[in-house]
């Protein structure tokens, strides 16, 4: 049988999983070089349907093309504020994206053809999506351990984005990223800590055998 991790390695971990924060206060600085390529490194280490590999990042280091990014963020900001109802002013308040302040900003889309690649996917073709999430949560488990904000941006419409990057026609951009050094971690999701919504118990979400309703 093989063995468990040490008990520090054990612990560095969980440290990790329950300290990773979705972040949206950055305070501008570097992250060096060789950090940002473990971090890729990770990302890429992550498991995917079919190792068919679907995840692709986008380094933006243009200012001007950061600049349209936010432009496009705020577009999609104000309809789903417009879509809240009567949050609409309370969604307007929220800090939802660091884009302007952040040290690097990642683009992360889905690759073209991925028609090819059926192993796994031909009656769940979104295994692809489900693939670069985890290339993505790895991302942001070592930005976290190695002491460096993340925050994943999903306001923005997809064909606007994919134009603004020329990206082809059969890909799909998933997340903005925003990463970078930060002046500390919230203590709870930010979106706790501003009463938008509270983390329900986890016996909400554990069922045996079959559907059993428990609405959290």
């Amino acid at each position: 049988m093989t063995e468990p991790y040490s008990d520090a390695d054990k612990q560095a971990l969980y440290r990790a999983i329950y300290e990773r924060r979705d972040m949206r206060h950055f305070c501008g600085g570097k992250v060096d070089e060789s950090v940002l390529a473990r971090l890729l490194s990770a990302a890429h280490a992550a498991p995917s349907v079919g190792l068919m590999q679907p995840w692709r990042f986008i380094r933006i280091t243009d200012n001007n093309l950061r600049d349209q990014v936010y432009a496009l963020v705020q577009t999609e900001r104000r309809a789903t504020a417009a879509a809240m109802g009567e949050r609409e002013s309370e969604f307007l308040s929220l800090k939802v994206e660091g884009i302007r302040d952040c040290a690097e900003l990642l683009v992360v889309t889905l690759k073209d053809k991925r028609e090819a690649h059926i192993f796994g996917r031909r009656t769940m073709p979104h295994m692809d999506i489900a693939s670069t999430a985890c290339a993505i949560q790895n991302l942001w488990l070592a930005a976290r351990a190695e002491g460096l904000g993340m925050g994943w941006v999903s306001l923005f419409e997809p064909d606007d984005l994919k134009t603004l990057l020329k990206l082809p026609a059969d890909s799909e951009p998933l997340a903005i990223l925003c990463l970078g050094p930060v002046e500390s971690f919230y203590d709870r999701p930010m979106l706790e800590q501003e009463a938008w919504a509270e983390r329900a118990p986890l016996e909400h979400f554990v069922m045996e055998n079959q559907w059993q309703p428990n609405e959290p």
